[in-house]
């Protein structure tokens, strides 16, 4: 159909022209109910001031103009997460999935580094966000940081590992993360082997799944039952879930269904805490904007090289040197070296 400057549309613009003014309407119709969404979102938001907690002792902004994202997955048994994963016994929190996500200038490719939970590191002197003062202690496992010091305490301990300033934090808890998944309409994964874990609840065959919100936290979850049965195996795990769920995002037509965009936000926004800096509806629409060229083809996921502890085998300990070439290798946006990819300890799945 010709417009009236004599044009014809293709059909992606016809697409875009539709949602434009599918979303005009709702604004135009809707009126206060539009801003009361916005509200909604926002207020859903929680956010912790790691700034504050930190001070000026921190590593110098990165002049080669990349991002640092601290991803935390926090195993609280408390309030929903207790009914979530059914264990009341333990009380407080602790950092059950952590990943440093370094996207360079430009946001059309990103690294992300899972740190395994059972890796025992030093942690610095550092002060809570309520502004409790945390002793330093020498070889504690890195999932304690989380519950001694919270969030602060474990950026501080990031940055004294690393030399690498965090730029934003973010943290997902259980029954956010599975009320998220629901709100997508589930997430495809494909695995080479069944999968039958009785201490998750995970019950897979081999081959391509769509996975809800209950069997996804499964899976994020799963370790007995894959690799060594260590925390390695599920960081695997972890990270095949992270290139689904991005792959997924790409595809799917979200923004030309108002409803279904409005339960994924409102389900995101109740499951995440940010820093102060991302703690608004406005700051992450215009954080996620600027990764719009990011896709999961130019996402590369490693592990931080770690070996078994000669002590105590249930434990790993970093590898200083491969570790040295991993965050010098991010600090100067330079190639992952090939030695870094394959750490000691990896428990292949």
């Amino acid at each position: 159909m010709a417009t009236g400057q004599g044009k014809t549309r293709t059909r992606g613009q016809k697409i875009r022209r539709g949602i434009a003014w599918g979303a005009l309407g709702v604004v135009v119709v809707g009126g206060g109910l539009g801003v009361w969404a916005y509200s909604h979102l926002d207020g859903n938001i929680r956010t912790v001031d790691i700034k504050k907690a930190l001070g000026n002792d921190r590593p110098a902004q990165l002049p080669t103009g990349a991002q640092d994202i601290l991803l935390l997955g926090s195993d609280s048994r408390s309030g929903l997460n207790g009914d979530v994963i059914n264990d009341h016994e333990y009380i407080g929190a602790r950092s059950d999935t952590a990943m440093l996500v370094h996207i360079p200038a430009g946001r059309k490719r990103a690294t992300v580094v899972s740190i395994p939970r059972d890796t025992l590191v030093d942690r610095p002197s550092c002060t809570s966000e309520t502004g409790r003062h945390v002793a330093a202690a020498h070889l504690v496992m890195f999932n304690s940081v989380f519950s001694t010091g919270g969030p602060p305490c474990v950026v501080k301990t990031i940055e004294k590992m690393t030399d690498i300033r965090i730029d934003h934090y973010v943290e997902i808890d259980f029954s956010g993360f599975k009320s998220l998944v629901d709100a997508m309409g589930g997430v495809d994964i494909t695995v080479d082997k069944a999968i039958d874990d009785k201490h998750s609840g995970l019950d897979i065959p081999a081959g391509t799944s769509k996975l809800n919100g209950t069997q996804s936290l499964a899976f994020v979850r799963t370790r007995y039952s894959v690799g060594d049965g260590s925390d390695l195996g599920r960081i695997q795990l972890q990270q095949k879930f992270l290139i689904s769920v991005l792959s997924q995002i790409q595809k799917q037509k979200s923004l030309s269904d108002p409803v279904k965009l409005y339960r994924i936000g409102d389900a995101a926004t109740k499951a995440i805490t940010t820093d102060s800096d991302l703690g608004s509806l406005t700051s992450l629409l215009d954080f996620a904007k600027s990764m719009q060229g990011l896709n999961s083809a130019h996402l590369q996921t490693v592990q931080l090289p770690v070996a078994y502890d000669v002590k105590n085998p249930n434990r790993v300990v970093p590898v200083r040197k491969l570790d040295d070439e991993l965050w010098q290798a991010l600090r100067t946006d330079a190639p992952i070296p090939e030695a870094v990819k394959h750490s000691p300890a990896h428990g292949t799945v």
